[in-house]
């Protein structure tokens, strides 16, 4: 793990990042909330540094539209009245101290129940009236400039709390779409014949991991999708989604997604490729699964398969996290922290075990300390698909492998292995390939993991 990383993984805050997406995101814990709700699992200081080089917070903020500010105001409401709540619980967990219980009620008779009632009561209608506002105003134009600080700080958010900014209406929430240089793509025959005038019929589709925006594929004046456009003649397309969605939600919506796209591509698809980053790559699968029991056409068309980094069958930080929790959850007074650590969105928790499909989180509380009760879900026939992991040891085999791999994906999960034969991706040995002294968001820019899936792509 690098130093940046570690900072990062470690510190609440990071500089360049606007602090009200800290602020809504620590605060979301209110108790009528937990249920079906750490810090997400990846991204670093570079990827902020990269993104709003030259910007700064005065250039951020420029780039907001109202529906963003607005947006913005009813997730701070509605982090103040969590705020108050946490308090509340705390205060009358003291209070409930075996011999301090009748003194309490005899000094304060009931009113702090009042004082903090009336306190939530005024975030909720702030709340409520800034919904409503934000309901007339609309989303944000699509015609405006592309901010790349912004976009790359509303994917951060939707990372940590995308499961509530869509559950509550919020127009922060991010829809799935298909994108070029950050606007999105009209899929419709006409409309992708003029954005895409040089449209080949090899198509590379790529999807960006947790927490990280389509514009994330471009790092360090690299872009793996350029560059296969430019050597082997691809044309790639960028997803955009709500990250901290369900990875079977999102994977439903993909698929549905990937139906309209090939159905409208200009010209007839001769080379269709999926290359996935992190969650993304588990996103692709869920999408291949849900393809296959919906009767898709673009499932036939699908030749290979790419996971960069992928958590096929988990992140370990994420079950520390839920261990932490459970911990908290018995102590008494420190019982009302745990809910600080149920801000993790759904596409976080699914990083536990490497959840794909509805049935593997439905009726389960998905914050309780339980095993992999996953439904095994293989590769998909008839695709020819590749696995790359990194670590950042120096060579294969060490014990960071075991433990970090990249820095938050251990290599065997990476690379599909597990204990539990039916779980186990079988992988062909030369359709996997593990990159040293490389961290999770370096499988991004790394030269040498460009030339290993060009490599790939190009064979028939």
């Amino acid at each position: 793990m690098t130093t940046k990383t570690a900072e990062w993984l470690l510190s609440p805050i990071n500089s360049d990042v606007p602090i009200s997406v800290y602020i809504v995101a620590m605060l979301r814990t209110s108790p009528d909330r937990q249920k079906g709700r750490e810090k997400p699992l990846e991204q670093d200081a570079e990827q902020f540094g990269d993104a709003q080089a030259g910007q700064g917070a005065a250039g951020l903020a420029g780039a907001l539209s109202l529906s963003d500010v607005l947006g913005l105001g009813r997730l701070a409401a509605d982090a103040a009245e969590s705020l108050t709540s946490l308090v509340e619980d705390m205060h009358n967990s003291i209070l409930d101290t075996p011999g301090l219980a009748p003194l309490a009620q005899e000094v304060t008779g009931g009113v702090t129940q009042l004082v903090y009632r009336g306190v939530r009561g005024a975030f909720q209608l702030t709340g409520a009236g800034v919904g409503a506002a934000a309901g007339l105003v609309g989303a944000t134009p699509e015609d405006r400039p592309v901010s790349r600080g912004r976009e790359i700080a509303l994917a951060a958010l939707n990372g940590v709390v995308g499961d509530y900014l869509a559950e509550t209406g919020n127009p922060l929430a991010l829809t799935m779409r298909f994108r070029r240089d950050g606007r999105p793509l009209a899929v419709e025959r006409r409309a992708l014949a003029d954005a895409f005038p040089e449209a080949t019929g090899k198509l590379a589709v790529f999807v960006h991991g947790l927490r990280m925006s389509d514009l994330g594929w471009t790092r360090q004046n690299h872009d793996h999708g350029a560059a296969l456009a430019r050597d082997l003649g691809f044309t790639p397309v960028y997803l955009s989604y709500n990250s901290g969605l369900h990875v079977s939600t999102n994977g439903r919506a993909f698929a549905e997604a990937l139906e309209a796209l090939v159905a409208a591509w200009p010209v007839e698809i001769e080379d269709f490729v999926i290359v996935g980053h992190s969650l993304g790559g588990l996103v692709a699968r869920s999408a291949c699964r849900y393809a296959e029991e919906a009767g898709h056409a673009w499932r036939k068309k699908l030749n290979k398969l790419v996971f960069l980094g992928t958590a096929h069958h988990g992140a370990p930080l994420e079950r520390i996290v839920n261990w932490v929790d459970v911990i908290l959850g018995n102590t008494p007074y420190a019982a009302p922290f745990s809910r600080l650590g149920k801000i993790r969105s759904a596409g976080v928790t699914d990083l536990r075990y490497g959840n794909l499909l509805d049935e593997d989180w439905e009726g389960r509380d998905r914050f309780a300390r339980e095993p992999d009760t996953r439904r095994p879900v293989p590769l998909p026939k008839g695709v020819a698909c590749y696995a790359i992991a990194a670590t950042t040891a120096a060579s294969p085999g060490a014990v960071k492998d075991l433990l970090l791999g990249d820095g938050l994906v251990p290599v065997a999960s990476a690379l599909g292995r597990h204990k539990d034969p039916r779980r186990a991706l079988k992988f062909p040995h030369d359709h996997q390939w593990v990159a040293c002294e490389t961290g999770h968001l370096e499988l991004l820019s790394r030269r040498d993991v460009y030339e290993r899936i060009a490599g790939w792509v190009a064979q028939n």
